[in-house]
């Protein structure tokens, strides 16, 4: 196992796996330029990434770790990485998310982590009562690693149920809402990927008090995750599945129809134009 997991906490981990990766790469007698032409990534990235200064997703992980024969060892270090960018009670949940074949959330305040842009993305972070900017940044590149799950061979199912509300609400300017929704479009064209509106105008209804996520893994039990206003919540007892699958399908069964459900995202979208 590499020294990596005793980091010096005067350096910064970016530079860390960065200096693992260089060390890697020498080793096997390959140049930058080499690596460049073997893997689908640019030399400047390759670079960059050797030296810390720009955080690489998993694809760039695992196509570096199998060209320099590292055995896994560089995936695992990357995965380290981005664990430690987020809270303590958030890191069990990440696991939960990589393993799992299906998503089914609830959202009735934001677009959902997996969807957001990187503005939407920082502007939600951001807002946080005396959050930095460093931590925000970290924060943010985490977020975006997350997404990559659906760059994957075989992406996991992912359906949302959103309320209409979240289309509505300004979260950092114009230009970012207009380019969040966008996004929505954009994911929906994927078979894997789902969403669906719950019209204002049904009022209230159960799950306004916050969101949730259901994670199904092959032959384990399902988990949950409960948003509450201070921190999620991560769980599998049955009778808390149970009472939030119950919740998921009162949702998604007075959501609109899909096709309804991407015109809408497409008519506010024209709003925030």
């Amino acid at each position: 196992m590499s020294a990596f997991y005793e980091p010096d906490p005067s350096v910064k981990p970016l530079v860390l796996l960065g200096a693992e990766l260089r060390k890697h790469r020498k080793r096997t007698g390959i140049s930058i330029d080499r690596l460049a032409e073997v893997i689908p990534f640019s030399a400047s990235l390759i670079g960059f990434t050797e030296r810390g200064q720009r955080r690489a997703g998993r694809s760039f992980m695992e196509h570096y770790d199998e060209a320099v024969g590292a055995g896994g060892e560089l995936v695992r270090l990357w995965e380290h990485v981005t664990r430690s960018a987020s809270p303590r009670w958030f890191r069990g949940w990440l696991d939960i998310e990589q393993e799992a074949h299906s998503l089914h959330t609830w959202q009735p305040l934001l677009v959902p982590g997996l969807l957001q842009t990187e503005e939407y993305a920082r502007a939600v972070i951001r807002s946080e009562p005396g959050i930095t900017d460093k931590q925000t940044e970290k924060a943010v590149a985490a977020r975006m690693e997350r997404q990559e799950i659906f760059a994957r061979d075989t992406p996991p199912l992912f359906r949302a149920v959103l309320d209409e509300g979240v289309l509505h609400r300004l979260v950092g300017s114009k230009e970012i809402m207009r380019r969040q929704l966008e996004r929505l479009m954009e994911a929906v064209e994927s078979p894997r990927v789902g969403v669906q509106i719950i019209p204002l105008k049904l009022g209230v209804m159960t799950g306004l008090l916050g969101g949730f996520v259901i994670a199904q893994i092959p032959g384990s039990p399902d988990n949950v995750y409960i948003e509450s206003i201070i921190h999620g919540h991560v769980t599998s007892r049955p009778e808390d599945v149970e009472a939030i699958h119950s919740k998921y399908d009162t949702l998604r069964a007075e959501a609109q129809p899909r096709h309804m459900s991407i015109e809408l995202i497409r008519e506010v979208e024209k709003l925030w134009t």
